[in-house]
């Protein structure tokens, strides 16, 4: 192999890439335009429900359960109703997500020391964000429950029994529970994987249309040379694109840091350089720029955001599914750059992901030059 051949190519390919100004702003551009879309438009966290009451009990008990619903962030009291039908109508307008209603016996109960209900009225057209809503104002009604039940003890006695369990909870890692804090870092993998497959995927089958590659082929530049020479160009460019989505999730969203910079760094290298790898293959196994783009579409965007853990759950998923993830490298990424980014732990815990995140960019690179070499001859 001779470096002088691969550094000719890439210098062709940097001018190429200089020269064609449109995709060099589409990919520099579309990190910035994801980041902030995703950052500030996709939200998993739930809060300010927007919730209708009905109270039938109308006693400074339930007036006070009603003011906690109000002091409490999660909930956002839109009105409060005198029957079914309106909880009803906003539900179906969608202004309303959950419905409380207090029965006129509430308070009764209550300090009987009864079971005192309240019925919960929940829109469960999006079953994910109902059942969180659901489980938030159990929460906050037994919670009222018990205190209530403790003042009427101390009323009656002049002390209160204490609760048999207490617990304390700490959340570790993302202590705020904001969902920016894990999507912003798992966001760097997928554009990583987007951007290096679109670029790549589209070289060689360029080359087939533009008529050029029978050029390259007349010259002494072997198989390993062209695809070095081409992945070294991207993968520049690839670099400044985490560059900047860095810049924009630590000083636009200000996500915690918290991990080493270098094994940040390195491991996005390892991952940039195994899908700018395959992208070269799907290139190579193509001679149209279209039929190259929609396949890297399929094996790279789709995979990297649906089975990848980016933002669903790949324990929720059947089996099936489960197996197939376990393919996808973007998955190994994102779990190296949340563990690098909120839990700030090193190669000694991330060495299995590192290692096969190397694998899988040895692996492509020799398949992508092989066939590359299949075309040449």
């Amino acid at each position: 192999m001779s470096l002088r051949r691969t550094r000719a190519i890439a210098r062709k390919e940097f001018l190429h890439i200089l020269r064609d100004a449109r995709s060099l702003i589409a990919a520099i551009a579309q990190p910035v335009l994801m980041l902030l879309l995703f950052g500030y438009a996709l939200s998993l966290d739930v809060d300010r429900i927007p919730t209708v009451i009905y109270d039938l009990d109308r006693t400074p008990v339930s007036d006070s359960l009603i003011k906690d619903f109000r002091g409490s962030r999660y909930f956002e009291i839109i009105g409060e109703v005198r029957g079914y039908s309106p909880i009803e109508k906003d539900m179906d307008s969608r202004r309303a997500l959950l419905g409380v209603v207090i029965p006129s016996d509430y308070s009764k109960n209550l300090s009987a020391g009864k079971t005192a209900q309240v019925q919960l009225l929940v829109d469960g057209s999006d079953s994910n964000t109902a059942s969180i809503a659901k489980g938030y104002a159990e929460g906050l009604i037994q919670t009222y429950a018990e205190r209530q039940r403790q003042q009427a003890q101390i009323q009656r006695t002049g002390s209160a029994l204490g609760a048999p369990v207490e617990a304390q909870v700490r959340v570790w890692y993302n202590t705020n529970l904001v969902s920016r804090d894990y999507i912003v870092p798992g966001l760097i993998a997928v554009i990583l994987m987007i951007i290096a497959g679109m670029l790549t995927s589209l070289t060689i089958a360029r080359e087939w249309e533009n008529g050029t590659m029978e050029q390259l082929l007349s010259t002494p530049v072997r198989p390993m040379e062209m695809a070095l020479g081409k992945l070294s160009a991207y993968f520049v460019l690839g670099l400044v694109d985490m560059l900047i989505s860095l810049v924009v999730g630590l000083g636009v969203f200000h996500v915690p840091m918290k991990g080493n910079w270098l094994l940040l760094f390195t491991a996005s290298g390892v991952f940039l350089f195994g899908a700018l790898a395959w992208g070269l293959f799907i290139s190579a196994a193509n001679r149209t720029q279209l039929a190259a783009y929609q396949l890297s579409t399929l094996t790279s965007f789709l995979p990297a955001f649906l089975l990848s853990g980016f933002i669903y759950s790949l324990g929720n998923m059947p089996y099936v599914i489960q197996f197939l993830a376990l393919f996808v490298p973007a998955r190994y990424f994102i779990d190296m750059v949340k563990g690098i980014f909120l839990k700030g732990v090193g190669l000694e815990l991330l060495w299995f992901d590192f290692l096969l995140l190397v694998a899988y960019g040895v692996g492509i690179f020799y398949f992508a030059t092989r066939k590359l070499r299949q075309k040449v001859a």
